[in-house]
This record gives C-alpha cells, sequence and structure tokens, in this order.
C-alpha cells in the first residue's frame, strides 16, 4: 500500500514516515502545498494524510481542488486545529476523517484501514484471499491451501507482503512491473531493473509458481476462484 504525506513539519513528516515504513507501507513525502498540487493525479495512492497550514497552497485548497479534478483517493487530515468549524470544513470539501495533533501512530494506522476500507469491496479487504491465498497480516504471512485441505503457513519479507497484497487485492487482474512497483517501492527509492522479478521468484518458492502466473510482456496475477 503507498501513502502520500503531505506535512511541511520535517519532524512531525519524518516521524509519520517512520511509523508507517516499520508497517511495510511505501511513503512518498512533500512539504510544500504547490508541489502536492498534481502528485494524486500523476501517482495512485491508497491513502494521502495532508496537512492543512502548508506553504504555497493552503490544505484546504489541495483538496477542494482534488475533488474537483475527480481524485478520489481517501485524504485523512492531519492538523493542530481542533476547532469544530475546521474540521467541519475539511469534512465538507472532501476529507475522509480528520486526526488532531498530536496522535498516537496505533490511531492512525486504523484510521487509514478504515478509510481505504471504503473503496475496496469487503470481501477482499477482508481476508486479502483468492481461496488458495490468504495473507495473515498479524503474523506478516501467508497461508497456503494445500491438495489435502490443510494449509502451510510462510513468512512474508515486507516486500513480499507488499507485492502479494497488490495482487491479491485483484485477484484475477494482470498488473505491471510498474504498476508492482509502484505500491512496493517509495517515490526516488533505487530500484533494480529486476526488483520486481526477484520478489516474485522467491514469493514463488514459498507459496508455488502455479499460484503466481506471469503474462508474458504484460505483468503477474494470482488466480481468481470461482
Amino acid at each position: 500500500m503507498r501513502i502520500l504525506i503531505v506535512e511541511d513539519d520535517l519532524l512531525i513528516q519524518k516521524a509519520i514516515q517512520s511509523g508507517l515504513k516499520s508497517k511495510d507501507y511505501a511513503v512518498d513525502c512533500i512539504s510544500d502545498g504547490e508541489e502536492a498540487r498534481y502528485a494524486p493525479r500523476d501517482i495512485s495512492y491508497d491513502c494521502i494524510l495532508l496537512d492543512l497550514g502548508l506553504p504555497s497552497v493552503d490544505g484546504i485548497t489541495l483538496l477542494r481542488e482534488w475533488r474537483t479534478a475527480s481524485v478520489k483517493t481517501p485524504v485523512i487530515v492531519i492538523t493542530a486545529r481542533d476547532g469544530l468549524d475546521d474540521r467541519v470544513l475539511g469534512l465538507d470539501v472532501g476529507a475522509d476523517d480528520y486526526v488532531v495533533k498530536p496522535f498516537d501512530l496505533e490511531e492512525l494506522l486504523a484510521r487509514i484501514r478504515a478509510v481505504t476500507r471504503r473503496i475496496t469491496p469487503v470481501t477482499e479487504v477482508s481476508s486479502f484471499s483468492n481461496g488458495i491465498l490468504t495473507l495473515k497480516p498479524d503474523t506478516h504471512s501467508v497461508a497456503v491451501k494445500t491438495e489435502d485441505g490443510s494449509e502451510k503457513i510462510e513468512s512474508l519479507t515486507s516486500r513480499e507482503y507488499a507485492l502479494l497484497e497488490s495482487l491479491l487485492r485483484r485477484p484475477g487482474a494482470v498488473l505491471s512491473r510498474e504498476a508492482l512497483e509502484d505500491k512496493v517501492y517509495s517515490f526516488g527509492e533505487e530500484v533494480e531493473s529486476n526488483a520486481i522479478e526477484f520478489i516474485i521468484h522467491n514469493l514463488r518458492k514459498k507459496v508455488g509458481s502455479e499460484n503466481i502466473k506471469n503474462v508474458r510482456g504484460v505483468g503477474w496475477k494470482v488466480v481468481k476462484q470461482n
């Protein structure tokens, strides 16, 4: 899952970024409102964390512009403004949730999970499963259903988990290398040309090569079970 943080306080920005990365999110950070203007139109984010008091362009203006441009990415406003009028205004122009600083990381993570659930079918989010592979967020592992009906549990690295989650969110859909890189790596992070292939190679050894299929010249998918 890829998150955009738009926050000009670098201490807060880095603290949130570190906390999210420790939970295996890919995270991009922007400190200036003008720079953030087109970011969610150019990159497909799963959630945006937006401060209101930004230089150049304030958060409310950004949010209004994004919604006018049909950017549907969930937005959580993170701000020190705790007045009722500020909260109501943020929600009225298109925020999905509102968190007042200071806040606990676990609360923020719960709110991210909540707003992203609203735009993803419940049947997919509840288990991230295609009937054969089932992600286990609490243990950072995957359960693989075997031919005899039992389950084999395999531990996953952070990037293996992020990549497999992206595939299991849309069983049957083919995701390109570029789409998977967007979900696994943060902006500006150096990515080797065969990095996705390497992650998939290791995943296949754990879950079975038949469970992650390559569509030559297009990308990869997990099978959608009937």
